[in-house]
């Protein structure tokens, strides 16, 4: 009988990685490129979370492209099966407390955010340019603290496996000359941030006015592209343009991870190795395509891709050769190809071209707040007979389907949304993605900000406080859908009821008035 072997954890596993190589790496860094200043990405790593499935979500299922810090609740919900483009690793990415824009990163400081998201990078090299220091190192044969014998027994199975599913003998011994175990990836596939971001600090730097700036400036410079996308695939540019914002600082920063490295770490040792496996063959799948060479197949920790972050798989199903040279290339400088797919994915699932996404809308004194649910849809009549006005005084659409969401509850800003809102959705699967798609790109075609003002004096419950919350309520018999420290529609569902039962505003958000109240029913 064979013993089996026991792996070390993630964490420490990337840590002991890191060790050994920081001699070495010490030495070889001092002859690398500097990157960018920081902040000239606007920290990118503010929109998008680990748990929100999008078109490069990486926890994304696997059927749908990917996405990133909305660490709201909803990045994570805990579900839509729609196939999301990229991986969530940047805007939804936990982050530390945001520092000016301009101001230089604390030295030697371990922050979440910035690690999620990777170091800001130069443009994109053009076709044929060599390529990045770093795919360039992975090309090299991986130092043995890489290629511990564990990593190379699976390598061989794997191999094994991508070559019955259609691999190329020469094509999977190019892509995985070089690779090891990525120590920075398994860092981040173990993180879990304690706390995470309010909603408006994230959209504080998701819509931050110098993204707003550079979103205008991009509109007047590809107007002759947009206008070709736009027509073609019937998506407004705005929109487009807003999630390329997102996910990438309109291309600044995609990510300086090989991705068959990346993602091979995560196949070997990640939370979801199945998952991982699969985006792995894709990638593979894209290479032999020729779509890409692997050291110019470059993108987040969890194998998001390029300008607007598609996972492998989503890539496969949904990008497109825009500019018509024979390649689906999302890391072009011109990024036409990027955000053509990013089109062409939003029009897949029913993009609604001239519609509204959603409104900022003020509620009626007396307003029932069970009705604030993402799953009540209703027709613009219902809600104009309830009393619901615009925000800005104007008409309600009318549109069929209308919900209204109250990302920071009763004390926030409300929002009637409608099916576009549901489409960002299934690029990421977050509510504060969505608003943040929606908001930007509507800032860039002249909107101002919104009238209601956010709640930021409430401070945001730490994870043990949102599984303790969900363990008291699921005690009392309420269905939270498990404590896991994700309050999904479960969750929200069972603190609407107690919030209703103990007088409460039933908002169905989690706070510390809330917990307490939880706390002083539990008898704790």
């Amino acid at each position: 009988m064979t013993t089996p072997i026991r792996r070390p954890g993630r964490r420490a596993l990337g840590r002991a990685l890191g060790c050994a190589l920081a001699a070495s790496a010490h030495g070889a860094a001092a002859q690398q490129p500097s990157s960018p200043d920081p902040a000239a990405s606007e920290a990118r790593a503010a929109a998008r979370s680990e748990a929100a499935p999008t078109p490069a979500a990486a926890e994304a299922p696997a059927t749908r492209p990917r996405a990133g810090e909305t660490a709201a609740d909803d990045a994570a919900v805990k579900a839509q099966a729609a196939p999301a483009p990229h991986q969530a690793d940047v805007l939804t990415a936990p982050a530390p407390a945001p520092r000016p824009e301009g101001a230089p990163a604390a030295q030697g400081a371990a922050a979440p955010v910035a690690a999620l998201a990777p170091a800001p990078r130069p443009a994109p090299a053009a076709d044929g340019a060599p390529a990045p220091a770093a795919a360039q190192a992975a090309r090299a044969p991986a130092p043995a603290e890489r290629t511990p014998p564990e990593f190379l027994a699976w390598r061989d199975g794997f191999r094994a496996r991508a070559l019955a599913a259609g691999i190329r003998p020469e094509v999977f011994d190019r892509a995985f000359a070089g690779v090891g175990v990525n120590a920075r990836v398994l860092e981040l596939d173990a993180y879990q941030p304690e706390f995470v971001r309010p909603i408006w600090e994230y959209l504080d730097r998701a819509v931050s006015p110098s993204r707003v700036e550079r979103g205008r400036a991009e509109l007047a410079a590809k107007r002759a592209l947009l206008d070709r996308i736009e027509a073609r695939f019937g998506v407004d540019r705005q929109y487009v343009l807003a999630i390329w914002g997102l996910e990438s600082a309109f291309g600044v920063n995609y990510g300086d991870i090989p991705v068959i490295e990346s993602l091979a770490t995560l196949a070997w040792h990640g939370r979801r190795r199945g998952f991982a496996e699969a985006q792995l063959i894709a990638a593979l799948r894209i290479i032999q395509n020729g779509d890409v060479a692997p050291e110019r197949m470059l993108g987040s920790w969890a194998g998001a891709m390029g300008h607007t972050q598609f996972i492998p798989t989503s890539f496969l199903d949904y990008a497109v050769d825009f500019d018509g040279d024979g390649r689906r290339d999302v890391w072009s400088a011109d990024a036409a190809d990027a955000l053509a797919s990013t089109a062409a994915y939003l029009a897949r699932f029913g993009w609604r071209k001239g519609a509204p996404w959603g409104v900022e809308v003020r509620l009626p004194a007396g307003f029932d707040y069970a009705l604030a649910d993402e799953r009540v849809r209703r027709p613009a009549a219902f809600w104009r007979a309830l009393g619901l006005t615009r925000a800005d005084g104007g008409p309600l659409p009318d549109e069929d389907e209308g919900a209204v969401v109250l990302p920071a509850g009763a004390q926030g800003p409300a929002f009637l949304t409608y099916a576009n809102f549901r489409v960002f959705k299934r690029y990421n699967n977050a509510t504060s993605y969505a608003l943040a798609a929606g908001l930007l790109g509507d800032r860039i075609m002249g909107a101002g900000p919104l009238s209601a003002d956010w709640p930021r004096g409430q401070t945001p419950l730490s994870r043990a406080e949102k599984v303790e919350l969900q363990t008291l309520l699921t005690r009392m018999g309420h269905d939270t859908g498990g404590a896991d420290g994700i309050i999904g529609p479960n969750s929200r569902a069972a603190i609407r009821a107690f919030q209703k039962r103990s007088g409460m505003v039933p908002d169905g958000v989690e706070s510390k008035p809330v917990l307490d109240a939880v706390r002083r029913a539990a008898g704790g």
